[in-house]
């Protein structure tokens, strides 16, 4: 008989690695096999430390910009996508370059760029200084893009032609922050051309929907993901959003505040997209040595999603 409390864990599916992330890491890793050590990474190749630290040991040099990369190596540019003066200079270079952006990110970039065809102003929907926010507003000419980050931007913004007027989001942001948002511009400029297809991608919202599900059971949450992944923070404030208060993120096991889950007998446990499920088996190990631990899966969809590498790395 086990001295230990009872522990239920409540793990999310789909959790975890994307098809987007996946990519970009596969990337990385075929371009050091092609080109050998070491191959250049303009930032880190997804918002995960462990996975940015796991390619580093096999040869990856990650840098800040594209200038301290010497002549006559590879360089690739990371899954959030990267302003168009980035390829640019690395042409300008002749470096050769392999673009890790997601296929989702560069689907928001093309659609900024018919929209600017269009002569419409656009607005973005989004966080300022996250990664793909800075790519997709370096896609086209400065001033062709506003930023809208709030509720109250998108119920204050003054627009020189409300007529002329088109919006695109961020691929990683809250589903339901971002329809209020949606609905305050379209309220405010009712001519506001939308995007084709949602712009938040498959695996945001998938994950979103899957955590408000094991929100429902748990009385404690862990999200496993970086502190500067968009898509995981959103996570945490989705599941305290469904009432799941004590919903925390956690970058491993060792980071957890063990006191933070006195009490709790029912633990939900998800990941974010750049977040390997290495990391969510080593949490569950670390609840068996100090619970009985049970472990229920809550399935919202199967993902099956894949996307194509670049053609230089294709076999």
């Amino acid at each position: 008989m086990s001295d230990k409390a009872s522990l239920q864990i409540i793990l999310a599916n789909p959790r975890g690695f994307c098809a987007g992330v996946d990519r970009a890491i596969e990337i990385v890793e075929k371009a050091l096999e092609k080109y050998g050590a070491p191959v250049y990474v303009r930032h880190e190749i997804v918002h995960n430390k462990f996975v940015v630290n796991r390619l580093r040991d096999m040869g990856a040099v990650f840098v800040d910009e594209l200038d301290a990369v010497p002549d006559g190596v590879p360089v690739i540019f990371s899954a959030h996508g990267v302003p168009k003066s980035v390829p640019e200079a690395a042409e300008t270079r002749k470096l050769e370059y392999l673009d890790a952006t997601c296929p989702l990110v560069s689907k928001v970039h093309r659609g900024a760029e018919r929209h600017h065809a269009d002569g419409k102003h656009i607005l973005l929907i989004g966080h300022a200084g996250h990664p793909e926010v800075v790519g997709t507003m370096g896609q086209l000419p400065p001033g062709s893009m506003t930023l809208i980050e709030t509720e109250e931007d998108a119920e204050t913004i003054e627009i020189a032609e409300p007529e002329n007027l088109a919006f695109v989001t961020q691929t990683t942001l809250s589903l339901d922050d971002t329809a209020k948002m949606i609905e305050i511009l379209q309220r405010r400029f009712p001519s506001i051309s939308v995007p084709k297809k949602e712009d938040i991608c498959y695996a945001t919202t998938n994950r979103q929907h899957a955590v408000k599900l094991i929100a429902k059971k748990a009385e404690a949450i862990l999200v496993l993901g970086a502190p500067n992944s968009s898509n995981s923070n959103r996570l945490v404030e989705v599941a305290k959003r469904e009432g799941c208060t004590r919903s925390v993120l956690v970058e491993r096991a060792k980071d957890i505040d063990w006191s933070q889950l006195e009490g709790v007998s029912n633990l939900g446990i998800t990941a974010g997209a750049s977040a390997p499920e290495i990391l969510v088996e080593e949490v569950i190990e670390a609840c068996r040595q100090r619970f009985d631990v049970s472990v229920e899966t809550i399935t919202l969809t199967d993902e099956n999603v894949t996307f194509k590498l670049p053609k230089q790395l294709a076999s």
